[in-house]
């Protein structure tokens, strides 16, 4: 006689009852992680980040030269670079290679990370080329296209037919697009990274579908890509903006500045009274103004763009 052992089936929870936690989770315990965690990096920020901002903000008070104590003067510093008019040029002249940072490099490594997210033949060996200048320095790079475009023995020397005299540097228009066109060259392909990940993101089902309906490829990169790509775009405009502001090794190795002041921005103007003309009050209160314009100007796009209400961790959804 044999007896047939059957299992009951498992039973369902009872509605409304949550499901049991593994032991060892928080969340079983009903605690979050203490502050002991972020303890580490919260010093680190308020050493390195902190502690210097407060100590520009008071300097840009004081009169000192490097040596000796510093001397309070009130807003005497603050009033001589508003009546500078050097320190309004090189504000504008920011702003404008700000605003042309942000033109070109944006549609650019928008293309560039949406190609390299897909799966194109010898995509990743041209991939790893185009990401060779996220491997350099500010400084190397600046060195290696100062080489280049040596007015002398450079490119443009050999092509007086596309760049006349070869001076790229004598004039400012010129030297503003060097400028530019250096730093779209160098930071390109860090935004087409964010690019890139950001649309391998995108579920694959939003093509399907749209491919169902009849959209060709354009409409889909306008009409599913792009959308889907909106918090990528307000990260790396912020991004952008706060790095053309603070933009000094470019200059200093490619222009110095010149020719005259026509290339002196913010940041470069800040090293010259500083260091150069050791005026460190009238260079923090520069240095501070940098930092509240970064700061407004991110808050600002900030705001418009609606980043502040998405509330998904996931690509496109909000």
């Amino acid at each position: 006689m044999t007896t047939q052992i059957t299992s009951a089936p498992p039973t369902a929870a009872a509605p409304g009852k949550a499901r049991r936690r593994p032991e060892g989770s928080y969340a079983a315990h009903g605690t979050r992680p203490g502050f002991l965690w972020a303890l580490p990096a919260t010093l680190f920020f308020s050493l390195f980040a902190i502690a210097p901002l407060i100590m520009v903000a008071v300097l840009s008070f004081m009169s000192w030269n490097g040596l000796g104590s510093p001397q309070f003067v009130g807003m005497d510093n603050w009033q001589r670079i508003l009546d500078d008019p050097v320190m309004i040029k090189s504000i504008w002249l920011t702003l404008l290679l700000t605003a042309l940072g942000v033109a070109l490099q944006t549609p650019l490594s928008i293309v560039l990370g949406v190609w390299a997210a897909g799966h194109q033949r010898n995509r990743a060996v041209l991939s790893a080329i185009y990401f060779i200048p996220l491997l350099l320095s500010s400084t190397a790079v600046s060195v290696l296209w100062r080489a280049l475009l040596d007015p002398n023995f450079g490119i443009p020397a050999r092509m007086t037919w596309l760049f006349g005299d070869g001076n790229l540097f004598g004039e400012q228009a010129s030297a503003i697009g060097v400028l530019a066109f250096v730093s779209t060259w160098q930071f390109t392909p860090f935004h087409t990274l964010i690019y890139q990940g950001a649309a391998r993101a995108i579920p694959r089902v939003l093509y399907q579908a749209a491919e169902i309906d009849g959209a060709g490829r354009y409409r889909q990169f306008f009409h599913i890509t792009l959308p889907q790509l909106r918090n990528s775009v307000v990260t790396s405009m912020i991004l952008m903006i706060v790095g053309g502001l603070t933009t000094f090794e470019t200059v200093l190795i490619l222009t110095q500045g010149g020719p005259g002041t026509d290339t002196t921005i913010s940041a470069y103007y800040m090293y010259q009274k500083a260091f150069k003309g050791f005026d460190f009050g009238a260079g923090s209160a520069i240095a501070l103004c940098l930092v509240v314009a970064a700061t407004v100007v991110s808050l600002i796009v900030v705001r418009v763009s609606g980043y502040d209400k998405m509330r998904s961790d996931m690509e496109g959804v909000s």
